[in-house]
């Protein structure tokens, strides 16, 4: 059997030729998704499980047709299955075909067709549409990018959050389900788990949340890839399936996670929010037009009331964990110095939870591009008179750091002093030249509270001679020029949405 590479690299390859038909990488990832679900359930049927595609929109139907018959049979198959439950209704939810070329249709049905998917392992499967994911992120046109969190990134705040078995793990902005998939890999990785441990893995673990209806569709599917909520071994039930309790719809969910609380309360929460413009939360409606209004929410476990939607999600995720919860959260650098409802949440925070570590990211590592992004990491508490944080330790991985998604994209290495100078919990962290502790009472006394802390001297202020080369710095621009012509042409099809 080919190697998952193998198989990424020939669906991909497609790509760039639907890309001249006029479909784009995004549409075409979502294509793949619907119809490898189709043909996954085809395959699982013949194991002896129940397809939950009505007999109509099977993937045998689909598959034997030809021409425009095909083409009219996919739309009504896109149509009618996104009005089904569970699963299949989050996946197929609101699914249109955008290869509308019958034959370029047929080209990627039989290049399906020609894998059998369900004879390989999980966490093949898994890897081969994670491979897509990330390529799709990473390709020029709009895509999953702004979904999609540097892999090495989430491996390292994995790492040193160190998940355990029987804990509830959340995501408010889920994306593509990346974190959540990380520490299901830790968990498996680090722990010996014994029947009802990994069953508690698969099917009550892990939970995310996202308002994007197509993204929605990407993270169920790579978590039912990845065999996360339902069991993933088929030698475990019965040939008729009946013993198939539960399927993966709740693993995630399509809403606005800031709306209302979720109902769960979670041991740990591991997120990277939406970033993107100060004015509030990007709704994407039923109709599927967007709204980028000014929004405010206000909940009684809210410490301020702001159109800011980081401050909105940080202060979400505090009231989603229990007491002793963990979280690790990547936000941008406006979290930190913000004044208004910012200081009074980074206060609020402060006393309320242990916050224990900040680290500073690097420029050049998210896919949307610009950004200035840090991770920090705190433990909720209970009600105190006296305030939780007694240090904050404070990682500069910013200064002095050049990186390009192309040319010089952030590695599992970079990130390796920084999880070893973390440690553990209540082991004693060593001081060094880019990891220094900053007591509460300095933090309390700087202005606004202003976490936005950097103490390196920065070597391209400072010498010329020490600037990053020219072929760094041409390829830095030339991935701000191509990000703007992504948000210039995103605009333009919100504008086009909203005039029909």
């Amino acid at each position: 059997m080919p190697d998952s590479s193998s198989i990424v690299s020939k669906v991909w390859n497609y790509a760039h030729v639907l890309k001249n038909a006029g479909v784009g990488y995004g549409d075409y990832i979502e294509q793949i998704t619907y119809l490898l679900f189709l043909k996954l359930a085809d395959e699982m049927t013949e194991l002896g499980f129940d397809n939950p595609i009505p007999d109509a929109f099977a993937w045998a139907v689909l598959s034997g047709k030809s021409g425009d018959d095909l083409e009219i049979h996919y739309r009504h198959t896109l149509e009618n299955l996104g009005k089904e439950p569970g699963l299949v209704g989050i996946i197929f939810r609101k699914a249109q075909n955008k290869i509308s070329n019958p034959s370029d249709l047929q080209r990627v049905i039989k290049m399906i067709a020609d894998e059998d998917w369900s004879g390989m392992d999980v966490d093949i499967k898994g890897a081969i549409y994670e491979g897509l994911l990330e390529k799709t992120a990473s390709s020029s046109d709009k895509g999953a990018g702004q979904y999609f969190t540097p892999r090495p990134l989430i491996r390292a705040i994995v790492d040193v959050m160190g998940p355990e078995p029987g804990q509830a793990i959340g995501d408010p902005a889920c994306g593509t389900g990346g974190f959540l998939l990380a520490a299901h890999d830790y968990i498996q990785a680090n722990h010996k788990l014994d029947k009802a441990a990994r069953r508690h893995l698969k099917t009550e673990a892990l939970w995310g949340t996202d308002i994007v209806p197509g993204v929605v569709s990407l993270c169920a599917m790579n978590m039912y890839l990845h065999g996360i909520g339902k069991v993933a071994d088929a030698s475990s039930f019965s040939s008729s399936g009946k013993d198939q309790k539960r399927d993966a719809s709740a693993t995630v969910d399509r809403a606005d996670a800031l709306a209302q609380p979720s109902g769960r309360k979670f041991d740990m929460i591991l997120a990277n929010p939406p970033f993107g413009k100060k004015g509030g939360y990007t709704i994407v409606g039923d109709d599927g037009k967007i709204s980028t209004e000014k929004q405010e929410y206000e909940r009684d476990e809210f410490w301020a009331t702001t159109s800011n939607k980081q401050l909105n999600f940080l202060q979400h995720i505090v009231s989603e964990l229990k007491i002793g919860g963990t979280a690790a959260v990547v936000l941008p650098d406006n979290v930190l110095f913000e004044g208004g409802a910012g200081e009074t949440i980074r206060r609020e925070l402060l006393k309320r939870c242990k916050v224990h570590t900040l680290l500073r990211l690097p420029t050049g590592i998210f896919y949307a591009q610009g950004v200035k992004a840090n991770v920090l990491f705190f433990e909720r508490k209970e009600a105190s008179e006296k305030p939780w944080t007694k240090d904050l330790w404070i990682y500069d991985l910013r200064t002095n750091q050049h990186f390009t998604l192309k040319t010089n994209p952030l590695k599992e290495s970079d990130l390796e002093d920084f999880v070893k100078c973390y440690k553990g919990k209540n082991q004693r962290r060593d001081a060094t030249a880019t990891f220094k502790k900053f007591t509460y009472d300095e933090i309390v006394a700087r202005d606004k509270a202003n976490l936005d802390i950097l103490w390196l001297k920065d070597d391209s202020l400072e010498d010329s001679e020490n600037l990053p080369a020219p072929a760094v710095l041409a390829a830095e621009i030339v991935e701000s020029l191509e990000a703007a012509l992504a948000e210039f042409r995103a605009v333009e099809e919100a504008l086009q949405t909203s005039s029909e």
